[in-house]
Formats: structure tokens, sequence, C-alpha cells
């Protein structure tokens, strides 16, 4: 498998001057869905159809956290694209993809911090040839921040400003807010809104398993394939 995230994480590692060190990385991994060897993945990977495209903008060493969601993204949805994020250099494929006239892009962002006029709450119906493309800022809450305040090149498109009424179930790396979604999740609603409904609940549950065989082989718990997000993701396979 090479999805866009693993390229980005390929990429990420070799310019790296040291190596990167996640906590319980001694642990022979798979190389495919990072987890533990004994609580693999890969064998729930749903397929599934999506109309809509993620555009992953990921800080520094997100690629290479094996706790980041971004990867579950980039297995679910067919067109996902994924770029580093700085400050003072922008990818020009990141520039091509957001200037495709097949594309309309929406920064998901809160809209409590963007201007009014910019904000919106639905995915609006695509005219003919054009195809929704969600940017994701996959980073911490803090930095999410800084990387919408310093990419100017996203001003122009409009903010979907997600309104969910659930709390995050995502048990790997707490926001200090509950109210602030994991991007496996916020990537979920948005498929939902764009009325991708196969796909939104696919990647729901498979964050749900993900999270389930992370954590199995973190505490060294054995696994339930029949517990309930792997009875949902049967439909899928």
């Amino acid at each position: 498998m090479s999805h866009a995230v693993a390229r980005l994480r390929a990429t990420r590692l070799a310019r790296s001057t040291r190596p990167f060190v996640a906590r319980g990385s001694r642990a022979p991994r798979c190389p495919q869905c990072r987890l533990q060897a004994g609580y693999c993945l890969c064998a729930w990977r749903p397929k599934v159809v999506a109309e809509s495209a993620m555009c992953l903008l990921m800080y520094d060493a997100e690629p290479m956290k094996p706790s980041n969601t971004g990867w579950l993204i980039a297995d679910v949805v067919a067109d996902t694209a994924a770029f580093g994020w700085a400050r003072t250099e922008v990818d020009p494929a990141l520039l091509a993809l957001l200037e495709d006239p097949q594309w309309q892009p929406y920064v998901v962002f809160p809209g409590e911090y963007v201007a009014a006029g910019r904000v919106v709450n639905q995915v609006a119906p695509m005219p003919a040839g054009k195809r929704p493309l969600f940017v994701l800022l996959d980073a911490t809450w803090s930095e999410a921040r800084k990387m919408f305040r310093k990419s100017p090149y996203l001003e122009r498109f409009p903010v979907l400003s997600l309104l969910p009424e659930q709390v995050s179930r995502y048990r790997l790396r707490r926001s200090t807010r509950d109210d602030h979604l994991c991007t496996a999740e916020v990537a979920a609603l948005c498929l939902e809104l764009a009325g991708d409904r196969d796909a939104a609940a696919a990647l729901g549950h498979y964050l749900d398993a993900f999270t389930e065989h992370y954590l199995g082989a973190k505490h060294a718990l054995p696994l339930d394939e029949d517990s309930p997000s792997h009875r949902a993701l049967r439909d899928f396979l």
C-alpha cells in the first residue's frame, strides 16, 4: 500500500537528521497500518467509494506518529492528498491542487476564529464537474491555529465550521477541549455533510477499531474482533 500519508511519512523520514522514536516503537510494527504485531488492522480496512476528496496539511512530525488518524482517512478515501506544512514554504503541488477546477475547496476550521463572511455550516450542492475538497489541518489545536493564521493561500476559500453534537470518541491523544475532534472524526463529519454517508460510516467504525487495536497493543489486552466496531466494518469489507 502507498497512499499520500504513507508517502509523506517516507519523505519526512528520509530528510530527518535523527531517528523519530515514538512511544512503544521498539516493538515490531506492521509497515502498512503501523500497529504492533498481533494487533494488525489491515484485514479490517474498509472498501468504499467517496465523491469527496481530502487534503491533509500535516504539521511537522504528524505523519510519523503511530496514533495519527490522518493515515486512516487516506486508507478509506481514495482521493486523499497529504502535504507537510511549513510557514515559509508552500509545496507547488498543494497550490496546483487548490487551483484545479474540478475541486471546490473547503477549509475546515471552527467558525469562532474566522470572519463571519467566510463561514459556512453546510456543503453546497456541487455543479456538474465539481467535487468537494476538504482541507484539514492535521495537528494539535495550538499548531492548527498557527497553521490557519499563517497560510495566506487558504484565505480565499470558504471555511466549513462543523457543529458536532457528540463528544470526541478518540482516546489516544486528547484535546484540552472536549468539543475538539480528532482529524478522522472531522473527516467523517465532512463526508456526511457532502452526502458520502457510506464512507463517513466506514471511517467512523474504522477509527473505533483502530483505537481498540492501538490500546489493546499498548496495554497487552486481547482483541475482541466481535466488538461493535468490527461487526460494523464487516459490511464494508
